[in-house]
């Protein structure tokens, strides 16, 4: 057994702690869906409230924790973090509120027209109670459904509303749920138990929820076509001041975005050498795109149907965290256990959700497979799983979950998309190093990940910020996106569509992976500096992970003082 799976001494909370823990009550009161998300119980299929005045309500108690906060001594270093962290938190919270940002919260995978969808995948199944906390969930989603539809509408009257271009996409998602073949109708349809078959009263109500829950997405759907659009703006770019406000939300911390644009030019650069050197040890003189023919055509690469995927996912996933919990990582127990899943959608996208607080439900792996799409190249996803599973999200985001003894609620639970992201993609870079993508083919397949996340940052950047391209013909639009995108990853139609519509939607997200690892990198290399030879990277990354989920200026201020 390692130190770290050993019994941990249990911290006297202290009252930043206890202001900490009152406010994931608050968001919990305030968010009934953190139940699902936290794995505990109460609140059951309710939703929050999505109308502007449940956004009032959520800014009134973010304004009141921040007061506390501000005002409260810490008595040690773990509460000095805490603080640090809560205050950045509440403080960007109640600026983008000022801005406006719920008013025009739609885009094509993480607003409201997805989550409220999303949170039944989380939900539990097993019991007959769990079936009725769906059905409730189900005949709730309308009302949510009218206060995000108010919402909007408040944002048309302040001259605060998205894109076109995320109105008909939006419109599109929606009119999937509506179907008979849809989400709602299939996931009544297909209601069981583990002790069997549900009560014929709650199959009843299963249905008439899926078709209110359908009905509502038809009304949003109408919403968005008939009054939305109208008034949505051409243009793709949000402006320099909202991206500001996302990027620091989505990094928890403020990056000097000029600068991080002409980086990421240079990045872009530097991984399209990186993969044509590659390329030439696949096959000597040949080019990245007949590097990956060749791969492509390799049989022995490729997994056939989503049982054959879910169960390499799994294999691999198993051998990664034996492997590095023996020798690079100390694992804890409840840690070591990571489910790799298909999702039950199709959207397209990898991604991983965080375990219950008490580990009752696992973390997982999900792979939402495109319809029609029935072969996977080993090659290019190995990374992948090494970046949603271990070293990557499942061990930072696992640890932090078990980390009770030493961390508040918050902490647990708390952190940013740079933060997690960013060490993802060190993840990835530092199994490299460690000898597991010696095959050229792998390493490949990374970097292909990693030239695709440099080619976010200048996308994203630049045409949001409607900055020059790169190629000196003129300034960034939505349009030249799609076609930038397409000559740097190789991907189908499809995905690059996919991909380009949430960069234009959802801004600061996307370039949060690569500039988070730049962060992350920064840092590592900087307290090497300051230790010298009694550096030790092991430790550097148990101090790091250890602290749970901060903003990257709050894990700089940590480790570097």
């Amino acid at each position: 057994m390692t130190d770290q799976q050993q019994e941990q001494p249990q911290r006297t909370p202290t009252p930043i702690d206890t202001i900490a823990e009152e406010w994931v009550d608050t968001e919990l009161e305030l968010f009934p869906e953190y139940h699902v998300y936290l794995g505990r119980p109460g609140r059951e299929g309710e939703y929050s409230d999505q109308s502007p005045a449940g956004h009032e309500a959520v800014a009134k108690a973010q304004a009141e924790a921040l007061r506390r906060i501000e005002a409260a001594e810490p008595v040690d270093d773990i509460d000095r973090v805490t603080k640090l962290d809560l205050v950045r938190d509440l403080r960007l919270e109640l600026e983008k509120h000022e801005a406006g940002f719920a008013q025009r919260d739609l885009n094509v995978i993480a607003s409201p027209v997805q989550e409220l969808r999303e949170i039944f995948d989380l939900s539990p199944t097993s019991t007959v109670s769990d079936w009725e906390a769906i059905a409730k969930r189900m005949h709730n989603l309308p009302d949510a459904m009218r206060g995000y539809i108010a919402t909007l509408r408040a944002g048309i009257q302040a001259g605060n509303v998205p894109a076109i271009r995320q109105v008909r996409e939006g419109i599109a998602q929606a009119d999937k749920q509506v179907a008979r073949d849809g989400f709602f109708f299939t996931l009544a349809a297909g209601a069981k138990a583990d002790e069997g078959e549900l009560p014929d009263a709650l199959k009843r109500d299963l249905e008439k929820g899926a078709a209110e829950a359908a009905a509502a997405y038809g009304e949003l759907s109408m919403f968005l076509d008939d009054e939305l659009a109208v008034h949505a703006p051409e243009q793709d770019a949000v402006g320099r001041d909202i991206y500001a406000l996302a990027s620091r939300g989505f990094l928890g911390a403020s990056v000097d975005l000029d600068e991080t644009y002409e980086w990421g030019v240079e990045e872009l650069r530097r991984m399209v050498e990186e993969q044509e050197s590659i390329a030439r040890q696949i096959k000597p003189g040949a080019s990245v795109a007949e590097a990956i023919e060749l791969l492509d055509a390799d049989a022995s690469r490729k997994l056939h149907g989503t049982d054959a995927l879910q169960r390499w996912m799994q294999e691999t996933s198993d051998r990664a965290v034996e492997e590095l919990g023996r020798t690079h990582f100390d694992i804890p127990e409840p840690v070591r256990q990571l489910q790799c899943m298909i999702a039950p959608t199709q959207e397209g996208g990898i991604y991983y959700t965080g375990p219950a607080d008490d580990f009752s439900r696992p973390g997982r792996m999900w792979w939402s497979v495109p319809e029609g799409v029935t072969e996977f190249d080993t090659w290019r996803e190995l990374t992948t799983v090494y970046h949603e599973g271990v070293p990557g999200h499942h061990l930072q985001i696992g640890t932090a979950t078990y980390n009770k003894a030493q961390l508040n609620t918050w902490r647990r639970v708390a952190g940013t998309s740079g933060h997690a992201e960013g060490w993802a993609l060190y993840a990835e870079r530092l199994m490299e190093q460690l000898g597991y993508l010696d095959d050229p083919a792998d390493r490949l397949g990374m970097l292909d990940g990693q030239r695709m996340r440099a080619a976010r940052v200048v996308l994203d950047i630049g045409v949001h910020l409607t900055k020059q391209r790169p190629d000196g013909q003129g300034p960034w639009t939505g349009e030249y996106a799609f076609e930038f995108l397409g000559r740097n990853v190789n991907m189908n139609d499809g995905f690059v569509r996919f991909e380009v519509n949430r960069y234009l939607g959802w801004p600061g997200q996307a370039p949060s992976y690569k500039i988070g690892q730049r962060i992350w990198e920064q840092i590592r290399d900087e307290y090497q500096r300051r230790e010298g030879a009694a550096f030790d990277i092991k430790a550097f990354h148990k101090k790091a992970l250890d602290m749970g989920g901060v903003g990257l200026d709050t894990l700089k201020t940590a480790m570097l003082g």
